[in-house]
């Protein structure tokens, strides 16, 4: 973690106006517009970020799928959050940088560049694919979850073809959704929340 790294978040107080949640929410258009809007958001030090539990930063967190399977990793060595260290993971994505926007612009073309930007650092993909957002995602049962907000995207490919950019991408592969839930165990709750509430979103393929 970079000691002048700046991530997007909001205030956890504007999370529990419009409602807050355990689990995954279908309902994006309610919250992330409001998010983006200027005045709801706003850049801090990562290492704030991480210890203040009245913030929530924003993390776009993508489902790589393939046919009916899923991609499935292991947290390995350089991973940027030493806390999900060897767990298994659903997930591709991060935090979004000041960077990300443009001067002290940061609308959702903004998000969206950094939703890609994310997915391109840790993947290479090899196939077309169609990718759209499909929930929310809150855990407040861990201090991990507590200061982070997920927005769970899927990335569908035609072809199961990817290969991993980051040493902290192990052990990728494919997975049925009944090989997962072998695993479920092993996985961050993220993963284990995703994929418990899999079948009731609207997901492509």
């Amino acid at each position: 973690m970079s000691s002048t790294e700046q991530v997007l978040v909001i205030r956890r107080s504007l999370f529990d106006e419009l409602g807050s949640f355990h689990g995954l929410n279908p309902e994006i258009s309610r919250y992330l517009p409001v998010f983006l809007q200027p005045g709801n958001h706003f850049f801090v030090s990562r290492a704030e970020a991480e210890e203040d539990p009245s913030l929530k930063q924003l993390i776009p967190y993508v489902v790589v799928t393939s046919g009916e399977k899923i991609l499935h990793y292991r947290r390995g060595t350089g991973s940027g959050e030493s806390r999900l260290l060897k767990k298994g993971s659903v997930g591709i994505g991060g935090h979004i940088n000041d960077g990300d926007g443009l001067g002290e612009a940061f609308d959702s073309a903004a998000y969206q560049r950094a939703l890609m930007r994310e997915l391109q650092e840790e993947l290479s993909l090899g196939s077309a694919f169609i990718e759209r957002p499909l929930a929310l995602l809150n855990d407040d049962t861990n201090p991990v979850g507590a200061v982070h907000l997920g927005i769970v995207h899927q990335c569908h490919l035609a072809e199961p073809e990817v290969t991993a950019n980051e040493e902290a991408i192990a052990e990728l592969g494919f997975l049925s959704r009944e090989e997962l839930a072998e695993r479920n165990d092993q996985l961050e709750s993220w993963s284990q929340l995703v994929l418990e509430g899999w079948g009731n979103l609207r997901t492509i393929g």
